[in-house]
């Protein structure tokens, strides 16, 4: 007969396990990884789509910047549910849907790691090389890959989430503070919540509504949540908060932009340059309309949103990294190699800092911007398809599973990002057929 001392094991349910803070009441801040997550996904690319489509069709679009502000809070909410009503990460949650997810995962965030160290360095630079042109804009590169490096490298996840509060704080006061002296027009802006797209304004209406605050950080929130110490169900309530309150800021913060595009670009005439180049001639606009002074506190606003995204990235991202790299040799997530000071989480942190470097000083390497393109148009579509398999069936425990209304929304989400996702890899593969 089976005694007590022989008796099998039974496994402890995820949800009866105890936190790091000894069963506390969970309780919620208004700084945690929601903000984070929101704060990381802005960068200055998003900035200026924002500012050229309110400078081509005024208030037009604010319905789409609403839209894409709920479809956030839809797929941040259903990874960080994942995580808190398993225990799994979100790679571990791919995992269970098949080897093609890996398959693609992991060349993915290779490239993209590698391009994208290169394009958040400059980014973070231009601002800074227009309030200082004495030093080269290479120079200030490498300085914001180094300092993000420190940060990530030495700092815990508490001081780095201390850090990215103080920058949203600047971008927020900045960016809102000009849309407040550009005195928006409230009746039009009113108008603007009447879903419509302009003509020829269906590429701004997908790219408001699905790439505002879109980028592979949203699925690093359930690392995120880990990092913080939110580890079980009990943290549910408090994280839709925190996810929701988190967003409600960013669209705050998007609005602002759309206004300053309706209200100082267009009138302004100008058209902004592509890329991060645009809020360097949104600059100078403002120094002839308003003076130095807002010009420059922009370019520090600029700055501010810029190097949110370096070490937002440099963090998020290396702890996707090392997860997928510690499961990929048969290591448990949460094993000690793939937190924040872990080897492996260690070696992204290295390859995001430095071999960018290296694409400084060459011109566009063509077939490696391709590939960046190519992958990272697939990858919001894949986020959203793949919470859809895993918030429903016997992944997650049915109380946390989706609801009806819950998978249409997300349903819609995955549809949205997938017409995106074409036409973005419509465009990165351009080159193939244009020579």
């Amino acid at each position: 007969m089976p005694t007590e001392e022989n008796a099998p094991a039974v496994k402890a349910l995820h949800a009866d396990r105890i936190d790091d803070d000894g069963g506390k009441p969970a309780k919620w801040k208004i700084v945690g990884p929601g903000l984070v997550v929101a704060a990381t996904g802005v960068g200055a690319a998003d900035m200026v789509a924002t500012l050229v489509a309110g400078s081509r069709y005024g208030y037009a679009l604010l319905w789409a910047v609403i839209l894409g502000v709920i479809l956030k809070i839809i797929l941040v909410e259903g990874a960080g549910r994942f995580t808190l009503a398993t225990g799994k990460t979100i790679f571990e949650g791919w995992k269970s849907l098949g080897k093609w997810t890996t398959w693609y995962f992991g060349p993915y965030i290779i490239i993209w790691g590698f391009v994208y160290g290169a394009t958040a360095m400059s980014s973070a630079a231009m601002p800074l090389a227009a309030l200082f042109p004495g030093v080269d804009l290479k120079i200030w590169a490498v300085l914001m890959g180094l300092a993000g490096f420190a940060m990530v490298w030495f700092g815990r996840y508490s001081f780095f989430e201390k850090i990215t509060a103080v920058l949203v704080g600047i971008m927020f006061v900045t960016v809102v503070g000009l849309a407040i002296i550009a005195a928006p027009n409230i009746p039009e802006m009113f108008s603007g919540l009447i879903p419509m797209i302009p003509k020829g304004g269906v590429v701004y209406t997908l790219a408001l509504a699905g790439g505002v605050g879109g980028t592979i950080t949203l699925a690093a929130y359930g690392y995120w949540l880990r990092e913080k110490g939110w580890y079980t169900p009990k943290w549910m309530k408090v994280m839709r908060i925190d996810n929701s309150m988190a967003y409600v800021i960013t669209g705050i913060f998007v609005i602002a932009m759309l206004i300053v595009g309706a209200e100082v670009v267009r009138a302004a005439g100008v058209s902004l340059s592509a890329g991060d180049a645009g809020l360097l001639d949104l600059t100078t606009v403002l120094n002839e309309k308003y003076g130095d002074v807002v010009g420059t506190g922009f370019l520090i606003g600029f700055w501010a949103a810029s190097f949110s995204s370096i070490i937002g990235v440099w963090n998020g991202v290396s702890l996707m990294f090392a997860d997928f790299w510690g499961n990929i040799r048969g290591k448990e997530s949460g094993h000690p190699d793939t937190r924040v000071g872990g080897k492996y989480f260690k070696f992204y942190v290295l390859w995001l800092t430095f071999p960018p470097m290296v694409l400084f000083l060459l011109d566009k390497p063509i077939a490696l911007i391709l590939a960046y393109g190519v992958l990272g148009s697939l990858f919001m579509p894949f986020l959203a398809v793949t919470l859809l398999g895993l918030l429903n069936g016997k992944r997650i425990p049915k109380v946390w599973a989706n609801k009806v209304h819950t998978n249409v929304l997300l349903a819609i989400t995955a549809a949205l990002f997938i017409s995106l996702g074409v036409q973005q890899l419509y465009k990165a593969a351009s080159p193939l057929w244009e020579g």
